[in-house]
């Protein structure tokens, strides 16, 4: 008699040939959803990926904005669960990796777009508001990341002591502060900007600049300083 061999499942064939054409030409012949398909394959055995990769690409609008999305709003997609989304997930995460293992020990942060662009890889995707300093020399160059805070900005949690204590003992000559808006609304709330009036009064008593503080979402960003709102 002879062996039962298991019969491939359909969806295998045109996952290879995804996988093929990637080998052979990388990404450039894909459409946005067969990407997302490819890396849906790899938490989600044995079942054609490519209507779940379609309806996520519909739902968020394209392909930077489903790589961009957390665990909770991917979830929300009818068949997309925890294991379904490891891969949109780990090439998440390996980009971020990368992104930081770029990044030179020296980092120069002289212009609102550098220092926004570096903000938003630290908390431009964090679900909860993170309040931050970046502790400064004179000619710019960062000395230390601080996390003060995380939850909605408010006087307590942000005390302009926590700030400017870190900054001395860092030696730092002037700060950045940063928080993020998960909302992605990067106005300032009157919170805010009552936080920042304090805390541009006390530097000058202390003699540390506040240079700027700047609300980062994902994809977008404000400037105090560009504002004129210190």
């Amino acid at each position: 008699m002879g062996e039962n061999k298991k019969k491939p499942h359909p969806a295998e064939g045109h996952r290879g040939r995804l996988r093929e054409r990637f080998i052979q030409s990388g990404l450039d012949a894909f459409l946005d959803y067969e990407i997302i398909e490819l890396l849906l394959t790899l938490g989600t055995p044995r079942k054609d990926c490519k209507q779940m990769a379609k309806e996520l690409i519909k739902k968020f609008g394209g392909l930077r904005e489903v790589l961009d999305a957390s665990q909770q709003e991917l979830s929300k997609t009818e068949g997309i669960g925890l294991m379904n989304s490891f891969g949109l997930k780990l090439f998440q995460s390996m980009a971020e990796r990368y992104e930081r293992e770029k990044i030179v020990q020296k980092i120069v942060l002289e212009t609102p777009q550098k220092v926004a662009k570096y903000l938003q890889e630290k908390i431009g995707r964090e679900e909860k508001e993170h309040f931050i300093t970046l502790c400064l020399d004179t000619k710019n160059n960062l000395i230390k990341i601080i996390e003060i805070s995380i939850g909605t900005l408010n006087e307590s949690l942000v005390h302009p002591r926590e700030i400017f204590k870190e900054a001395v003992v860092n030696h730092a000559a002037q700060v950045i502060v940063s928080h993020n808006h998960p909302s992605g609304d990067i106005q300032p709330s009157s919170q805010d900007l009552l936080v920042t009036k304090r805390l541009v009064e006390v530097g000058k008593i202390l003699g540390i600049e506040l240079l700027d503080h700047i609300i980062v979402s994902r994809s977008n960003f404000l400037s105090f300083r560009e504002q004129n709102l210190i």
